[in-house]
C-alpha cells in the first residue's frame, strides 16, 4: 500500500489529536528523506503535516520509526506519531494485526505500543513512553551551576516564565501558568523559547493551566514544526511537571486544541500515554 512503483510514493496522512503527519514505507527505498519533508509537508503546496514519518526495517524491534519536522530537521520521538505509525503498519501488513504489542525502534531508544482496534483498523494505542529524565544532558540545557532545571526564569516579550525542563526522549520546557493558555501569543513566544541560547538543541515549548488534580490544558509550540495542535511527549512532559510539583495526580487527562490525550505517571519509573488514531487519505506522491 506504500510500496514505490513508477516514480511514485504511495502515502497515508493520519493524525493523534490534531498533530497530523504523512506516512511512508521506506523500507527498501533510499530516498532524500528530509527534502521529501519540507516538500510534503507545505500546506500550501504539498500534502500538508507536521511532518514525515518513514517505516523502516529495525533488527532490535518489530518496526523502526524515522521521524522528520516540517522543517526538515530529524525528530527524536512523536507520541502522537508512533501511535498512528504502528496503525500505519498493522493496516499495511507491515507487522500482525494479532500481535498485542508492536516494538517500535525510534532515535531515542525501543518503545511498545499496545494498539486497539475496531473492525480491523487501529482506532487507539497505548504507549510505554519511558522514563523522564530531568538531567542538564539529557534535555539538553545549558545553565552554568545547574544538573536539573526547574522553575528557572525565562523573560520573552515582557512576559515572565519559570520553566521546568524534562526529556521524554525529545527536549521540554514546560510552564505552569495562572493566566488561560488561550490568552499567551505562543506564536511570537515560541519561537524565541525554541531557540534560546540555554538550549544548544533547541526545545519544545509547552504553557499549561491545571484545571483540576486530573486534567489539564496546555498550548504546544513544537521544535521544527511550529505551533501544533497536539504533542504527545509534550502532553507527558506536562504531567510529568505538573505531578513532580504535587499539582496533579497519578492519571491526568491533558487536553490540547486537538483533542485530549491520556496520560499515566506514578512520580517514579516509565510514564504510559493513551491517545486516538485517525486516518485522513491516502495518496500519490511523485518521485
Amino acid at each position: 500500500m506504500s510500496r514505490n512503483s513508477g516514480g511514485s510514493l504511495r502515502f497515508v496522512k493520519m493524525h493523534g489529536a490534531g498533530n497530523d503527519y504523512v506516512f511512508v514505507d521506506g523500507r527498501d527505498l533510499d530516498l532524500d528523506w528530509t527534502a521529501l519533508s519540507v516538500a510534503m509537508s507545505d500546506r500550501h503546496f504539498g500534502i500538508g503535516s507536521d511532518g514525515l514519518i518513514v517505516a523502516l526495517r529495525s533488527r532490535p524491534a518489530d518496526l523502526g520509526m524515522h521521524m522528520l519536522n516540517s522543517d526538515g530537521s530529524v525528530g527524536m520521538m512523536c507520541g502522537n506519531g508512533i501511535r498512528c505509525l504502528v496503525a500505519f503498519a498493522i493496516e499495511s501488513g507491515m507487522v500482525p494485526a494479532i500481535q498485542s504489542a508492536v516494538r517500535v525502534e525510534t532515535a531515542s531508544g525501543v518503545l511498545s505500543v499496545t494498539p486497539s482496534l475496531i473492525d480491523g483498523r487501529v482506532v487507539s494505542a497505548r504507549v510505554d513512553m519511558g522514563e523522564p529524565r530531568f538531567g542538564a544532558a539529557d534535555v539538553p540545557f545549558d545553565v552554568p551551576g545547574s544538573d536539573v532545571l526547574r522553575d528557572h526564569p525565562l523573560t520573552v516579550e515582557g512576559i515572565s516564565f519559570e520553566i521546568t525542563c524534562v526529556s521524554m526522549g525529545n527536549p521540554h520546557a514546560v510552564a505552569v501558568l495562572e493566566d488561560p493558555v488561550g490568552d499567551i501569543e505562543l506564536e511570537d513566544i515560541g519561537p524565541q523559547i525554541e531557540r534560546s541560547p540555554i538550549f544548544p538543541q533547541g526545545v519544545n515549548f509547552e504553557i499549561v493551566n491545571v484545571v483540576d488534580r486530573s486534567h489539564l490544558a496546555v498550548r504546544v509550540w513544537e521544535r521544527g514544526s511550529g505551533q501544533t495542535l497536539a504533542c504527545g511527549t509534550g502532553a507527558c512532559a506536562a504531567a510529568v511537571v505538573t505531578r513532580d510539583k504535587g499539582l496533579t495526580d497519578d492519571a491526568v487527562t491533558v487536553s490540547l486544541p486537538g483533542g485530549d490525550l491520556g496520560i499515566e505517571w506514578p512520580g517514579r519509573g516509565p510514564l504510559v500515554m493513551e491517545g486516538p488514531v485517525e486516518r485522513v487519505f491516502e495518496g500519490v506522491w511523485p518521485i
